[in-house]
């Protein structure tokens, strides 16, 4: 009877025994049954109000490339020289002179007229395109009575310049005159007035070059040949005879 509440003790601390390592075994498996401490429960909230979930990176926004394009660059164009023509304010002419002599006095010849013909020649120079001076003279003598004209004068040339190859100029000078044959004899040193035009025929060469003097190319400055035809009262006084004389020819500018 002993032996038998021996062996139920014994059964029943085993059972306990083992009960008691299942026990233990649960709560160390995570089971249900373990206990969490206030501890515990506190690191855990702590945890939570800690973590922060990251904001999402935002898209980069690609920005767009300025293309700089390089200018193309000029070519050098490297002027020609330009050719400087040598002119000056020179010119000289030649030409032919019809006079007419008309008495003015009360010798019983007045009224009466004498034409004679014979040359001229001019020599100038040009200040600029709208002044110059110039020396003349004109002799004719062509008659059969052996009546001439003698005429020699100095002259301020006031011009005026039509387009490129025109020039309209006057005459205003001192001269001396004088006259011989059957009609009144003149020798005298007056006042003397004229007008002309003269043209220039040389080709343009300022289109390939530059004057050295500014006012060259223009009108009847231009080196080269030219023409002309002016009027000239050789005497502008009181009493004397009318003497008027017509002039053409050709000029060469220098």
């Amino acid at each position: 009877m002993l032996t038998i509440i021996e062996d139920f003790k014994m059964k029943n601390i085993k059972i306990s025994l083992i009960a008691f390592m299942a026990l233990g075994t649960f709560t160390y498996a995570g089971g249900d049954f373990s206990t969490v401490t206030p501890y515990e429960e506190e690191d855990i909230q702590l945890a939570e109000e800690v973590y922060v979930e990251p904001e999402p990176e935002p898209t980069p926004i690609s920005t767009p490339v300025a293309v700089v394009v390089a200018p193309t660059p000029e070519p050098i164009i490297t002027p020609k020289p330009v050719q400087e023509i040598k002119a000056n304010g020179f010119y000289a002419g030649l030409g032919i002179s019809a006079s007419r002599y008309k008495a003015n006095c009360s010798c019983g010849t007045k009224g009466r007229t004498d034409k004679t013909a014979g040359l001229m020649a001019r020599v100038g120079y040009d200040f600029n395109k709208y002044v110059g001076i110039e020396a003349r003279g004109i002799r004719t003598n062509w008659k059969s009575d052996g009546g001439k004209v003698e005429h020699a004068g100095l002259f301020v040339k006031p011009m005026l310049p039509v387009g490129d190859s025109t020039n309209v100029y006057g005459l205003v000078g001192v001269a001396k005159t004088k006259t011989k044959g059957s009609l009144q004899t003149t020798n005298t040193e007056s006042l003397a007035l004229g007008a002309g035009v003269e043209v220039d025929l040389s080709k343009d060469t300022p289109k390939e070059g530059r004057y050295n003097r500014p006012f060259d190319g223009q009108a009847d400055q231009e080196k080269g040949l030219g023409i002309f035809a002016d009027y000239e009262r050789m005497v502008v006084k009181s009493g004397a005879p009318d003497l008027d004389a017509i002039s053409a020819g050709v000029t060469y500018d220098f």
